[in-house]
């Protein structure tokens, strides 16, 4: 299960401002990220690629209604070399910042993964309970168009999910987590029927309550490596298998998903890696739940997480640094973006 944003009032306001206000591409100067292309034998290529906010970001911080490019550290967005670090509080307001990797060409980047993997390091030391930094996959257009905002892919546009947020299409949560518990997740989507629940793996809910956390095999107080991968059969996806590597060992045991729901009705794991083979667009935030606070990831079965541990109101007296690292961010052939 899995919830972008919870303001949706407040967004359905945002976006209908987006409509009737042009944002000024020509002034947006775009966070340069280096990224990395790989295959089996040629290795892995550095791409020319960028990051761009979210077009409702920067209308609610009043970049899209002005004449000046957006201040993208202003907004919670730092990139350093090939590192972006994701803030949610920002001078003691919440910034919340959902970005996509853009090309050179002005255009969302489309990640063709079927039969292949990608791989993210992170830092989670810094999000508590109630905290989601989330690394995911959407089958938004390149060019992104769709949805309700104007100004395409250079303005943040085109946004969508399996939650119908801008407008309803395939998501793969490759990675949802803060520095207690972890998600994986497809939501194929047939048409606007999704599954909008999904199919997750979450280690703790499997019984592997020592697996992932602070001092536990994985261990969340450092840094380590995802590795996700969408291994075909007969040109269909077949299993989506985890893995982790921390101080230079493979981490085995993050889990596999093998099947996801009807695919008459939303696709099923078929579909997911339809979309996976067409390409899809990476999308990286950083939010939390008011209204469950993120309880259906870290807490009960799902995580060492207590009751009123991760509202949003103890999250900003208690963390109000609380932010979320990815960097060296590499896709292509399975095997070929991990040296363990």
């Amino acid at each position: 299960m899995s919830f972008k944003l919870s303001s949706i009032g407040v967004l359905a306001v945002l976006l209908a401002r987006v409509q009737a206000t042009p944002l000024m591409q020509a002034t947006e100067a775009y966070p340069l990220l280096p990224t990395w292309k790989c295959t089996s034998s040629g290795g892995c290529v550095q791409q020319n690629t960028s990051v761009v906010l979210d077009t409702v970001a920067k209308l609610a911080s009043g970049a899209a209604s002005s004449r000046t490019a957006a201040d993208y550290t202003a907004m919670g967005v730092d990139v350093s070399g090939d590192a972006v670090t994701l803030y949610h509080y920002v001078n003691g307001a919440a910034a919340s910042p959902r970005i996509y990797l853009l090309g050179a060409d002005s255009k969302y980047v489309e990640m063709s993964l079927l039969n292949g993997e990608i791989s993210v390091d992170v830092d989670f030391s810094a999000l508590p309970c109630g905290e989601n930094g989330a690394f995911y996959l959407s089958s938004m257009a390149a060019d992104g168009s769709g949805g309700t905002a104007s100004g395409g892919a250079g303005a943040g546009a085109g946004y969508c999910d399996a939650q119908c947020q801008g407008y309803c299409c395939n998501e793969m949560d490759i990675l949802e987590a803060n520095s207690m518990a972890t998600a994986m997740t497809p939501h194929p989507c047939k048409g606007n029927t999704c599954d909008k629940s999904g199919c997750g793996y979450n280690p703790y809910a499997s019984g592997q309550k020592s697996f992932f956390g602070p001092g536990k095999t994985v261990d969340t107080s450092k840094p380590f490596t995802v590795l996700t991968q969408f291994a075909a059969s007969g040109g269909k996806l077949s299993q989506i298998t985890r893995k982790y590597v921390q101080n230079g060992k493979q981490i085995g045991g993050g889990g596999t998903i093998s099947s996801c729901g009807s695919e008459g009705t939303t696709g099923g794991l078929t579909g997911m890696g339809q979309a996976l083979g067409i390409g899809m667009v990476l999308v990286m935030s950083i939010w939390n739940d008011p209204a469950q606070q993120m309880a259906w990831l870290d807490a009960g079965s799902d995580g060492p997480c207590t009751s009123g541990e991760g509202t949003p109101s103890n999250i900003q007296s208690q963390h109000p640094d609380t932010h979320v690292v990815f960097s060296n961010i590499r896709w292509g052939d399975i095997g070929s973006t991990s040296k363990n």
